[in-house]
C-alpha cells in the first residue's frame, strides 16, 4: 500500500531517520530547498513545511545566509529529582553537565540570576495557590546558566498574604536567601510537609525559545511544582522549563517497609 501521510511528514520523516542513523551528521547541512524539491517532486511550501517540522524536533536549525544545519541532541546531563533536590528554585541537581571535563578543560560553572516583582496572580497560579485571581503575589523569575548560557529556566509565585513585611519576602535577598521554599518559609514559623510535582511538555514559546537556544515551537519539558504547609495550604507554585530533546529527568522513589 502506499504511504497515504502529508508529503511534508514523508519529507521530514525521512530526513529524521537519515539523521538517526548517521547520514546526515551533527553539523551537516540538510539538502537545498531545491535539492529536496527534486528529490520528493514536491513544490516550496511542502518542503519548507517539512524543514519547520525538523526544526520543531530538535534535529535541525538555520543558520543566516548558510542553510539549514544538523543539531546536537545528545542529552547534556540528567536533572536529579528527588526528597533533597526539590527545595532549590530549580527543583533539581544536574549530574553530567560539565562534570567529566573534556581534554582537561575545567567543569562547567553552574550559577543562576532571578529577578522579582509584585504582581497580580494570574487566573491559573490562582488556582494552584488557592487564592482569588487578581491577589498580589510576588512572582520571580529565574535562569540557569552553565558557562553564562541558560539551560534550565523557572518562574516562582509565593502568595504575599504570607510573605509580605517578613524576612523572606524576596527569596534571593535578605539573611534567609537562597535557602530554598523550606528554610525560608521556616523562619517565619512556617512547615513545608510536602510537594507536588506535574511533568509534562509543550511547545516552547519565543522567549523560551531565545534563551534555551532552540526554536519556538520546539518541545520544552515543564514541572509544575507546588509546595503545602501543615494545613494542606499552597505555599508556592512554580513552573520549572527545559529543552525536552537534551534534559533528561530522573526520581528517586523510596521504598518503606
Amino acid at each position: 500500500m502506499g504511504d497515504s501521510r502529508p508529503v511534508y511528514l514523508r519529507i521530514a520523516d525521512d530526513l529524521r531517520r537519515r539523521i538517526d542513523e548517521g547520514g546526515l551528521a551533527v553539523g551537516d547541512r540538510i539538502p537545498s530547498r531545491s535539492e529536496l524539491k527534486r528529490a520528493y517532486a514536491a513544490s516550496d511550501q511542502t518542503v519548507d513545511r517539512a524543514v519547520r517540522v525538523l526544526k520543531a524536533a530538535g534535529y535541525a536549525e538555520g543558520q543566516f545566509g548558510r542553510g539549514v544545519f544538523v543539531t546536537d541532541r545528545a542529552p547534556l546531563g540528567t536533572l536529579l529529582r528527588s526528597t533533597g533536590a526539590v527545595d532549590t528554585p530549580f527543583a533539581a541537581q544536574i549530574r553530567g553537565y560539565g562534570t567529566v571535563p573534556p581534554q582537561g578543560r575545567p567543569a562547567t560553572a553552574l550559577t543562576w540570576e532571578a529577578t522579582s516583582a509584585e504582581t497580580p496572580a494570574p487566573a491559573p497560579i490562582a488556582e494552584r495557590l488557592g487564592i482569588g485571581p487578581g491577589e498580589p503575589v510576588l512572582c520571580t523569575q529565574y535562569e540557569y546558566l552553565a558557562n553564562r548560557h541558560p539551560v534550565q529556566l523557572a518562574t516562582s509565585w509565593e502568595p504575599l498574604t504570607i510573605t509580605a513585611g517578613t524576612d523572606v519576602a524576596l527569596p534571593e535577598r535578605g539573611p534567609y536567601a537562597r535557602r530554598g521554599v523550606r528554610g525560608r518559609l521556616a523562619a517565619i514559623g512556617i512547615r513545608v510537609v510536602r510537594a507536588r510535582e506535574l511533568v509534562g511538555s509543550r511547545p516552547a514559546t519565543t522567549p523560551e525559545a531565545e534563551a534555551l537556544g532552540c526554536t519556538a515551537g520546539q518541545c520544552v519539558t515543564v514541572v509544575e511544582r507546588t509546595h503545602f504547609d501543615g494545613e494542606d495550604r499552597a505555599v508556592e507554585t512554580s513552573d520549572i522549563v527545559v529543552r525536552a530533546d537534551r534534559w533528561r529527568l530522573e526520581y528517586t522513589i523510596p521504598f518503606t517497609s
